[in-house]
């Protein structure tokens, strides 16, 4: 999405094609932060550090209406390990520069147990608190498709590549199914430009069976729990786990988050699950740092994503792998790129789209983006409002339920999201399927997977009506999202 918004603001006439829907991987699983990575700066990867300090300011200006500051506590249980994490999070702040988004402070046991109450008490000699950036995954990803479609750009969900077309050796296109009508077509370009994540050696092998793998899969998995078990508004980072991580336990939509893991795998899918063990793993380091002790049946929701680590003879752990991105550029011309992080993502397109443009002799244009204001852009948000994350497309959205008050109405009762909203996602998101909805224009399946399950009927009623699909429509949508969404229960 931000190598299309990047091509369509310098003016190339751009297509993506996505075969789910916008954001069905990886980019709607993450843990939420726009960060430049205090694990990095551990492991000396100070040029990784310094990029994605950056790009976290960036992107907190450029979307204010899908990011926010969020305040992070490190709890320390010797005097020691107070003034070790202080001093590398001052270095933290200090290589963000001018776009530090608060000093860090050293807090004693009494201010801390006051801002988290439900710290692990025993031992505890103070902490650190620092600041970082927080958003919505998913959300980022339809507000860029918006931006890119602003541009003049297309972008096009349930689209699937089949083929790739060649010329005398070189990639001048690609052959697609549109997903929905089943028509094949294809497409000529003067580039083609392989972004598909953990899926990129599928691509690679369409253009050349013999390409070696480009991707080492790493799983990361997240746990969504009730604000009563962790009644803060700062977050817990944990700095130490037994696989050299770290852990966070972050306030999101009226729940948590916690994660992650760094479990390396063999076969990847596009609806990953848990393991026990990456379960237990999470509860077991949570436990140790709360009072308020959660079990497997205290879970609202559980869900996994895949790392596109870029796969390197010298990868010892996924843990300890780079989180930096790379670029391939085939023979057949053909570029490709993975590997990076979401805060990184803008830089990511950046660098993707300059080998493109060399590699196909298109007209040199810099890139404007680093200032160019995401879709949704307000200077005016309302944080306390369930509308704010749509930014300046709330108005619309509220002027439905003005005039039509049963628009108003929520899907679940537990949760904000309302009919208005649904309807505006068919109508200008393009969701198609139940799950977007539940999934990621919502996020209600990533926060409370038992809500979904009980709202499915309902969204496929209405989505049927919107859609002009019939009942045999709605049954099946309702028989496939049952039974994803119990994947995400514990």
């Amino acid at each position: 999405m931000g190598i299309a918004v990047d091509a369509a603001n310098r003016g190339f006439k751009v297509l993506l094609l996505e075969k789910n829907d916008f954001a069905k991987g990886t980019s709607s699983r993450s843990t939420k932060l726009v960060h430049g990575g205090v694990r990095y700066l551990a492991q000396g990867n100070l040029k990784l550090v310094i990029e994605a300090l950056r790009e976290r300011g960036f992107l907190l200006a450029n979307a204010p209406h899908l990011t926010r500051l969020q305040a992070f506590i490190i709890p320390t249980y010797r005097y020691f390990d107070q003034l070790f994490y202080a001093s590398g999070l001052l270095l933290y702040d200090a290589l963000a520069g001018k776009l530090s988004l608060s000093r860090t402070k050293l807090l004693s046991k009494k201010s801390l147990v006051q801002l988290m109450p439900s710290i692990h008490g025993k031992g505890l000699k103070g902490g650190i608190v620092y600041a970082d950036g927080q958003f919505d995954d998913a959300r980022l990803v339809m507000s860029l498709a918006l931006t890119a479609n602003d541009l003049g750009g297309v972008v096009l969900n349930y689209a699937n590549v089949t083929a790739l077309k060649k010329n005398d050796g070189k990639v001048s296109g690609v052959v697609f199914i549109d997903e929905e009508s089943n028509k094949t077509y294809e497409i000529a370009s003067k580039s083609v430009i392989n972004a598909t994540g953990v899926f990129v050696d599928s691509i690679l092998d369409m253009d050349d069976k013999s390409s070696p793998a480009a991707v080492m899969p790493s799983q990361g998995v997240h746990l969504v729990i009730d604000r009563e078990f962790f009644p803060s508004d700062h977050a817990l980072m944990i700095p130490k786990t037994r696989d050299g991580r770290v852990l966070f336990a972050v306030p999101w939509k009226n729940a948590v988050v916690l994660g992650t893991t760094d479990t390396p795998l063999q076969e990847i899918s596009e609806e990953p699950s848990a393991l026990n063990e990456e379960i237990d793993f999470i509860l077991e380091h949570f436990n140790q740092y709360n009072e308020k002790q959660i079990t497997k049946d205290d879970i609202k929701s559980v869900f996994a994503g895949l790392r596109p680590l870029v796969k390197t003879s010298n990868n010892k752990s996924t843990a300890l792998a780079s989180r930096d991105h790379t670029i391939i550029v085939s023979s057949s011309n053909l570029i490709t790129i993975t590997g990076g992080k979401w805060t990184t993502y803008r830089k990511m397109a950046k660098d993707a789209l300059n080998n493109a443009v060399f590699v196909a002799k298109l007209p040199i244009v810099k890139c404007a983006t680093r200032s160019l204001r995401l879709h949704g852009y307000t200077e005016n948000i309302q944080a306390s409002s369930a509308l704010s994350i749509y930014g300046s497309d709330a108005k619309e959205i509220q002027q439905m339920i003005n005039e039509d008050v049963s628009m108003g109405e929520r899907i679940h009762p537990d949760h904000a999201y309302t009919k208005a909203e649904l309807i505006w996602s068919i109508r200008n998101e393009m969701a198609l399927q139940v799950e977007d909805i539940l999934a990621r224009r919502s996020r209600i399946l990533f926060v409370d997977a038992a809500a979904a399950i009980a709202s499915v009927e309902k969204v496929a009623s209405i989505m049927a009506n919107e859609l002009k699909k019939d009942n045999q429509w709605i049954q099946q949508q309702i028989a496939l999202f049952t039974e994803l969404a119990k994947g995400y229960l514990p």
